[in-house]
């Protein structure tokens, strides 16, 4: 189920970073930019493709975990994966059936 989520997370975001990565580079180009301080970037165009795609990557898979978790049932988040008479004695569902 884990593994499930994860792809559920990371695919949808590949593809939206693949998205934004087009829309970006085709109205900015690399070589124009420049950091904050005014110099310009030190990266090749290609690595600054690379970089931005990771960035974007990063940023749509923080976006769909947050979804994915937000989705999630209470039984869901609340539920313990250890059997009831297992439980160490300071547990707070140690006295639910």
């Amino acid at each position: 189920m884990l593994r499930q989520r994860l792809m559920w997370i990371a695919w949808p975001a590949f593809l939206m970073a693949g998205v934004l990565e087009m829309l970006v580079f085709a109205v900015v180009d690399p070589q124009d930019m420049h950091w904050f301080g005014g110099q310009p970037l030190a990266l090749s165009r290609e690595g600054v493709y690379t970089l931005a795609f990771f960035v974007f990557w990063l940023v749509t898979m923080a976006s769909s975990a947050l979804t994915t978790l937000l989705a999630m049932s209470p039984f869901e988040l609340n539920r313990c994966p250890v059997p009831v008479t297992e439980r160490p004695a300071d547990c707070a569902r140690h006295h639910q059936p």
